[in-house]
């Protein structure tokens, strides 16, 4: 049976080339992606990056592979240059005068809400750092055992120098590199480059475990290579992240890793390239961000920002700007008409028989090689304007792709919604109101929204708008 599944051949980041993907199990695919670091909110750049990995998931169990697919749950490790002894976490609690476990809640459940408005499938496994510190503890045990590693004063260091293939996957060469370029540049260390595995705890430090070191926590890279081999074995087939953690996080997990084992422990690499908004990177710490709970109170559907995302490789950077939503949901909605026009006609379309098995034929193609989704668009277009297919046959293709572009194509047809002026800003503060329960303030809002012709009602998946007899949401 696995004999005859179709080839998939994607772009490996350690090798430079587009190669044959060769399950080390036969039928069967392994993917690890570095998840959401839960501090803040995830924007729509971070959720570009999980479609992506949603992309290869869903693509992989369409051609017939049985996937393995684990995501994890930053919530403990990231250091800042400023306040060495507090991390990421600790720092919104101290903001938002929550507990970092309360931090933590919050901004996972917010999440994977948005990950559940784009229809991102569920991962297998979606393990949090803070609960797998022993086998952090372990590996960073066997790193110091191999004489790959170092403590200081209860802080243990990766000898980068110790390590001969650091730099290969981001091209870095080690003695190019400059001090700095990390979250935690000591002065404890031997080398500005070595990072660090394990960070002794300041007087201060809420989020600490105990360890042969004293008390500390582990550093940011660790996490992954814990995880990862603790659920996928000590060698698994696909990688997955953002394009800006190549380096120095990959590239370090790849040192931790293979080292720890001595030998190559992922088959293939792969990177999401950037979102940017008015050509600027999308950034926590720039400010320009946009959540996807945010995009209804703009007029846009959260699926209309799927479809945008599939116009582009995921390799190439993509431009979020009105005019590129305007244009995704219009054809969206296109998509929908074609499917919604052949529900009222039954038939038996046989997706093997032609011509349909010729535009399905076209679509594995496309997806097949390196996830191609814009060609694999365009063949859906086709489908949809195809006068010589039935509305029947149109709709089933259709649905047929939409198991890999995760579209909604049968949800009914709606139109984009054009709000009054004033609207979306209202809209956005009340969203606010609202995850502060601040219902005071969210009872008001309604009521200057009101007053403009919007009704608004509250629903799980979050504010639903009606302008004039339109529904938006």
């Amino acid at each position: 049976m696995t004999d005859a599944l179709p080839e998939v051949r994607l772009y490996n980041s350690l090798t430079r080339s587009v190669e044959r993907l060769r399950p080390l199990e036969p039928g069967r695919v392994s993917i690890y992606t570095c998840g959401s670091t839960v501090y803040r909110y995830a924007h729509i750049g971070n959720l570009r990056t999980y479609l992506f990995g949603d992309l290869l998931h869903r693509t992989l169990e369409y051609l017939g592979y049985e996937v393995r697919y684990v995501k994890n749950i930053t919530d403990v490790g990231h250091m800042r240059d400023d306040t060495p002894d507090q991390d990421r976490m600790e720092l919104a609690a101290e903001t938002e005068g929550r507990s970092p476990s309360e931090i933590a809640q919050f901004y996972t459940d917010a999440w994977l809400t948005d990950e559940r408005l784009l229809n991102i499938l569920p991962a297998d496994v979606m393990p949090r750092a803070t609960e797998h510190v022993p086998q952090m503890l372990e590996l960073t045990a066997t790193l110091l055992d191999k004489g790959l590693a170092y403590e200081v004063d209860g802080t243990v260091y990766y000898d980068v120098s110790a390590f001969a293939g650091y730099g290969k996957l981001s091209g870095q060469r080690l003695e190019e590199m400059k001090p700095g370029h990390r979250v935690d540049v000591e002065s404890d260390k031997r080398d500005p480059e070595d990072f660090a595995l394990w960070k002794a705890a300041g007087e201060h430090r809420l989020m600490k475990w105990p360890s042969p070191w004293g008390d500390g926590f582990p550093g940011w890279h660790i996490e992954c290579s814990a995880m990862s081999m603790h659920y996928l074995g000590d060698r698994f087939d696909v990688h997955t992240g953002g394009i800006d953690l190549k380096f120095p996080h990959h590239e370090d997990e790849i040192a931790q890793s293979e080292g720890a084992l001595g030998h190559q422990v992922v088959s293939i690499w792969m990177h999401g390239e950037f979102l940017t908004l008015a050509d600027a990177k999308m950034a926590k710490s720039a400010g320009n961000v946009i959540r996807v709970a945010d995009l209804p109170s703009k007029g846009f559907e959260p699926l209309a920002f799927r479809y945008l995302a599939l116009t582009a490789h995921y390799r190439s950077k993509l431009d979020f700007t009105e005019r590129a939503m305007h244009a995704a949901a219009s054809a969206l909605r296109r998509l929908r008409r074609a499917v919604a026009e052949g529900a009222s006609e039954r038939t038996d379309a046989d997706l093997s028989a032609a011509p349909l098995a010729g535009y399905r034929d076209r679509f594995v193609a496309a997806v097949s090689e390196d996830l191609g989704l814009p060609a694999a668009l365009a063949v859906a277009h086709a489908v949809a304007s195809d006068g010589d297919l039935t509305p029947p046959q149109r709709r089933v293709l259709l649905l047929d792709f939409d198991r890999v572009l995760g579209l909604s194509l049968d949800a009914p047809v709606g139109g984009e919604v054009e709000l009054p002026e004033g609207a979306a800003a209202l809209l956005a503060r009340r969203a606010e109101a609202r995850e502060a329960r601040d219902f005071a303030t969210s009872d008001a809002l309604r009521d200057e929204l009101a007053a403009l012709g919007v009704e608004v009602r509250d629903t799980r998946d979050g504010q639903v708008t009606t302008v004039a007899g339109t529904r938006s949401g």
